[in-house]
């Protein structure tokens, strides 16, 4: 199927321009909006990849303080992708076997809507029906996390590792006893989460798991923007980008084909990558390659067609070097002390300071988490010692990471926006 004209904006640039001047950070609704559309297309547009196919499903994660506008972004982007018929959106709170049911389209409510519970599981999901190959979808959006998942529940994180790219039917037991048959299961995750609830949701042994490569972590700071009383968008602009949402739905379907351009771009990327300076992000540099491809998918079908260009393939490695810079501050100290919860919650404070903070001032904001104000000096003198942290007259500051801005012919900077290249300077 032809794209539409040049004349037709990018829906992500549609999008941000619907969503207009916020308190909310841009880099929320950019990845609401990535995942938003990845939620829709489902199975409708894939990338063929050896054996398997690359599916745009993600699983992405808010990360930021309380009051960053996480739910605000999510819930927006819930609401106008509910507007175009979408309905497989999770429940708000559920459990590892619920899941399974809803994803099944398995009724436990007798109301009527799916499938009986009682008759499904004492049959394969599909009944005698050997040609029905429709694929069983499911968006959990979102805005509190640990309410959806709960607090350290490992079965459910290990399950939901597995369904991130799983080909063919999924079986599982429920606690009855009995089997569920999933057919093509594609979960897409939208969630929001501040760091010490992720904490709690995942517990540090947890890093080492399938699950944390197939996570995609997005920092995010507040704005600082006040806006007393926002502007509703009117009823017009709302069923424009509803339209244009529909619109790369029916432009993006089958299996797209790479040019020998494309090809040769993407392996100089994959083959140049210099990963995260992180440990803890091993598991996710296996995964990148994944990661970018599903992008792709994704950036080519806001363009409104069902083919990847070389501009594609920048923007997408663009979009997520941008977000790979920010990961380790998702994370911040998770995982690498005992402390590592003090440690965070310091840096956070640092992140957010409007000034170079003395040590008084973090005391009085930690003091209820630490015993002596020693053990916060010595926390400090460690920050520093590991560069994170900067000595300014007498007080601290973040040691912000910058990324050079370098001409490049995988990396183009001037497709996000100032605030969002502000981010990491």
């Amino acid at each position: 199927m032809d794209s539409l004209t040049n004349s037709q904006d990018n829906f992500i640039t549609q999008y941000l321009d619907y969503i207009g001047y916020v308190e909310t950070p841009t880099i929320y609704n950019r990845w609401s909006c990535l995942s938003m559309l990845g939620a829709l297309l489902g199975r409708q547009y894939q990338l063929e990849f050896g054996h398997f196919n690359i599916n745009p499903n993600q699983y992405v994660m808010l990360i930021g303080t309380s009051g960053a506008r996480k739910s605000t972004a999510i819930k927006v982007s819930k609401k106008i992708l509910s507007m175009t018929g979408y309905d497989t959106i999770s429940a708000d709170k559920s459990s590892k076997e619920k899941f399974m049911l809803d994803l099944a389209g398995i009724d436990t409510e007798g109301d009527g809507n799916s499938k009986n519970a009682d008759s499904m599981l004492d049959n394969n999901l599909w009944g005698d029906d050997d040609n029905n190959s429709d694929a069983s979808e499911m968006y959990i959006a979102c805005d509190e996390f640990n309410d959806f998942i709960g607090n350290g529940n490992l079965e459910f994180i290990s399950l939901l590792g597995n369904l991130w790219d799983f080909e063919g039917v999924f079986k599982n037991r429920i606690k009855n006893g009995k089997s569920v048959n999933i057919n093509n299961p594609t979960v897409n995750i939208l969630g929001g989460n501040t760091p010490t609830n992720f904490v709690r949701a995942f517990p540090t042994d947890t890093l080492g798991q399938g699950f944390f490569g197939r996570l995609l972590l997005i920092y995010g700071e507040p704005t600082g923007r006040k806006i007393t009383f926002p502007v509703a968008p009117t009823a017009e602009a709302t069923a424009n980008i509803v339209q244009s949402l529909m619109m790369v739905k029916q432009y993006a379907v089958g299996k797209t084909q790479l040019s020998a351009k494309v090809k040769l771009l993407i392996d100089k990327i994959y083959k140049t990558w210099g990963g995260i300076d992180d440990i803890r992000f091993e598991s996710y540099a296996t995964r990148r390659l994944t990661h970018m491809l599903k992008l792709c998918l994704i950036i080519s079908a806001s363009n409104f067609r069902n083919f990847i260009t070389e501009e594609d393939v920048v923007i997408a490695n663009t979009v997520l070097t941008h977000t790979e810079n920010l990961m380790p501050k998702a994370l911040g100290e998770f995982g690498k002390s005992r402390n590592s919860d003090i440690t965070h919650k310091v840096m956070s404070i640092l992140n957010n300071a409007t000034y170079a903070m003395p040590l008084k001032d973090i005391w009085e904001i930690v003091h209820n988490d630490m015993d002596k104000l020693n053990d916060l000096a010595e926390m400090v003198r460690n920050l520093v010692a590991a560069n994170k942290v900067l000595t300014v007259g007498g007080g601290f500051l973040p040691n912000k990471k910058v990324i050079e801005e370098v001409s490049s012919d995988i990396l183009d900077y001037s497709c996000l926006t100032q605030e969002e290249r502000n981010m990491v300077k």
